[in-house]
């Protein structure tokens, strides 16, 4: 009896199998999707549901309370795990006329509400490849060697890892060998970052060393891609979209705002993965909290002090700037910034120049400009901020003016950097270290200039000098 219903049972998935349409499954495969948002018709939608390869959940879901005196309703978003009440709101929902819930926390992405289905692949999955070019010809270090031998022991181990190395150490080229090693397995793998800019950078040099390996990378504005990728990098927003998805995730910045923050991005990590996946960790000002998780974790742990090129991290110099937003706000730059600027403009060097505040900073571009009309100001917002950057990159203009975003993941040759107003609070010692670390990343250009000016020297201040003289004196063991 149980072999005529197992040969029953194979002869409908075997004709299943024919219905069953590979773009959909690829692009569904590890995703949980606005159904109203999909690339797919609505028609085939509902055939894969029937036939069982989709599932659906709905968007905003409902948990009733009881206390003692009176039931409470309670929402959670089924896609970015937000369970903050403020940020649900009830409205009048033309599309089901009724009184429908939806989520703010993750608006950006389409609106998910009570009424709305989220879907997901609970078919048969794709037939993943392990043939996959590792084109990568550098060398390692010997710090970067161990470190990269570390983590590939912690991957085959399946337990958290944490790779701690200064600013400019090498850290995305430790990475290789391990997706290599990952993607030779048929393995799903995600790196992701809570910065838009570190996937710009990130994501061209991993597809150049890995040339015949589907990667796509995720940020707000992305088109939909609607192939299957092993290989993904987004931005930690982005893996809201995921469930179950893959086996390895690494977390490059994992220190970085909004990601420490926000801990519905944490929970997202941990959504994406399998239940069984490890998740690696990289940064070079990892937290106390990311330190004391590692080690309850009894996860692995390689520290890289030196950069790659074997020169000092760059240690500020303080200049004082008395009332220089006053300045600023009345039109007027500072005479120590505008020698600063001149020097750069004149050595023809790119340059970076950090500011607290947007406002501060919108002010200060057009007497910048005045220096040298080619110098650019961005933020987070910046719709041309990918743009910009490159322009620095190719000379096209002499420097940026910039908030926080850029404070890590990019590299730019030669770049000079200066932060006005250091001593305020959105600097914080892990700030001014990337902030620093922008600096001499290269061989040819292994040292440059770095001033915070400011309206009196903060503790965070001196925390972050304090670390990089640390980081500069820690002695070197035999590897």
């Amino acid at each position: 009896m149980e072999k005529h219903l197992v040969k029953k049972r194979n002869k409908i998935h075997r004709y299943i199998g024919t219905l069953e349409n590979p773009s959909l499954r690829d692009f569904l495969t590890g995703r949980i999707w606005l159904r109203d948002f999909s690339p797919f018709s609505d028609e085939l939608i509902t055939q894969h549901i029937k036939l069982g390869y989709i599932a659906t959940l709905p968007g905003v879901k409902k948990n009733s309370k009881m206390n003692s005196r009176f039931k409470r309703t309670n929402y959670t978003c089924n896609r970015c795990a937000n369970n903050k009440q403020y940020l649900f709101v009830i409205y009048n929902c033309a599309a089901c006329q009724q009184n429908c819930v939806y989520c703010r926390h993750c608006i950006s992405m389409g609106r998910v509400s009570s009424c709305s289905d989220l879907i997901k692949w609970v078919g048969p999955t794709t037939r993943k490849s392990s043939n996959h070019r590792f084109a990568w010809t550098g060398t390692f270090t010997p710090y970067q060697q161990k470190a990269s031998k570390e983590l590939i022991q912690s991957i085959k181990a399946n337990r958290a890892h944490l790779i701690h190395a200064v600013c400019g150490a090498g850290k995305t080229e430790i990475l290789f060998p391990a997706i290599h090693e990952c993607l030779k397995k048929g393995k799903r793998i995600a790196v992701a970052t809570p910065r838009t800019d570190v996937v710009l950078e990130l994501a061209p040099r991993i597809q150049q060393v890995f040339p015949n390996t589907k990667t796509q990378a995720l940020y707000g504005g992305t088109e939909v891609d609607n192939t299957y990728a092993p290989l993904i990098i987004a931005t930690t927003h982005q893996l809201y979209r995921f469930e179950n998805a893959f086996d390895i995730i690494i977390v490059d910045e994992a220190d970085a705002f909004p990601y420490t923050h926000d801990e519905t991005l944490q929970q997202a990590v941990i959504k994406a993965k399998k239940s069984t996946a490890p998740i690696m960790y990289v940064t070079a000002t990892p937290s106390e909290k990311l330190l004391s998780q590692i080690k309850k974790q009894q996860g692995g742990y390689s520290f890289i002090p030196r950069r790659y090129h074997g020169h000092p991290l760059p240690v500020p110099r303080y200049e004082s700037l008395w009332r220089y937003s006053k300045q600023i706000e009345a039109n007027r730059l500072p005479r120590k910034i505008i020698q600063w600027t001149i020097k750069q403009v004149q050595e023809n060097k790119p340059f970076l120049i950090f500011f607290p505040t947007i406002a501060l900073m919108e002010k200060a571009i057009p007497l910048f400009q005045q220096l040298d009309p080619s110098i650019q100001a961005v933020h987070a917002e910046d719709p041309k901020r990918k743009e910009k950057v490159l322009e620095l990159r190719a000379k096209k203009v002499r420097g940026l003016l910039t908030t926080t975003i850029l404070e890590r993941g990019i590299t730019i040759p030669n770049v000079q950097v200066a932060v006005v107003g250091a001593e305020s609070g959105i600097f914080t010692s892990s700030a001014l270290i990337q902030i620093g670390g922008r600096v001499g990343r290269s061989f040819d250009c292994p040292t440059g200039n770095l001033v915070f000016f400011h309206h009196g020297i903060s503790i965070e201040m001196d925390r972050a000098t304090k670390e990089i003289k640390r980081l500069n004196n820690t002695e070197l063991t035999t590897i």
